[in-house]
């Protein structure tokens, strides 16, 4: 049975760009308010040596954390994303990330009309593959349409772009890949929950978030000012928190701690 999750002071205020109703008068756009300050029953207990720190400090402290996990197969992925990111509004489907679409959780395979499995942190940023370790890493593992997953390949995040099928609103350029907005922020939480746990004092490669759209092979991923605002933009949600439990009690044992804690983004870069 999945632990109860109780969190305190999620709201933020997310401030909206108003149209000017006056001839000659324009409104400056506005950003979101940086993630506000959460609590959550983990404080005590998992978060207990990283709670009070910031910057250096915490982002070592989380490490240290979240590195006490366990591996599961890439063929063992299959089945867990049945259950991580199973649609709540159908227990026979699995949610894709980038698409938004439901779709059966038997349809999974490399076909056109299946899902597969999506690296978030594209693999190819690190040349981690898919031994166990982050090519397995449920954290940041998700169903997507194996078309819309090839589309995506390994470009860096950032605004902008063109539409394409079944995009659900996610858009793509020559050298980026920007996600619907209902998701912004669990791509955000997703990339720099990779870059805190691997870095580089296993058998993985330092992985770390920069301000590029051209990483290529290198490992790291970008863009961090734009992750950043998505951060703040896109809030974690229930599907989000969910999946967090369900990989922290069912699977790997550790959990991400930007759903915990959005504002920890912030604290660290």
């Amino acid at each position: 049975m999945l632990a109860t999750h109780i969190r305190r002071s999620r709201w933020k205020s997310v401030a909206l760009t108003t149209a000017a109703v006056l001839v000659g008068l324009t409104t400056p756009a506005l950003t979101a308010s940086p993630a506000a300050a959460t609590t959550t029953e983990y404080d005590d207990t998992y978060y207990a040596d990283a709670i009070g720190k910031s910057g250096t400090a915490l982002k070592d402290s989380l490490h240290t954390i979240i590195s006490d996990q366990t591996t599961i197969s890439y063929s063992a992925v299959w089945n867990a994303l049945k259950v991580t990111d199973q649609d709540p509004n159908n227990s026979s489907n699995v949610k894709l990330l980038y698409s938004g679409i439901s779709r059966s959780k038997s349809l999974n395979g490399g076909s056109t009309g299946n899902w597969n499995r999506e690296h978030v942190w594209a693999q190819s940023h690190g040349d981690f593959g898919t031994s166990a370790g982050p090519g397995t890493d449920l954290h940041h593992l998700r169903p997507e349409d194996v078309q819309v997953n090839s589309i995506r390949g390994n470009k860096d995040f950032d605004n902008g772009g063109s539409s394409f099928t079944n995009s659900g609103g996610s858009l793509t350029d020559s050298n980026s890949f920007e996600p619907r907005d209902a998701v912004k922020g669990d791509v955000a939480r997703m990339i720099l929950y990779m870059a805190v746990r691997y870095e580089g004092d296993d058998s993985w490669p330092d992985l770390e978030p920069n301000d590029a759209v051209t990483n290529g092979s290198v490992p790291y991923h970008g863009r961090l000012s734009v992750l950043k605002q998505w951060n703040d933009e896109d809030p974690p949600d229930s599907f989000e928190e969910r999946r967090n439990e369900v990989i922290y009690d069912s699977y790997q044992g550790n959990r991400n701690p930007f759903i915990d804690h959005p504002e920890w983004v912030e604290s660290i870069w």
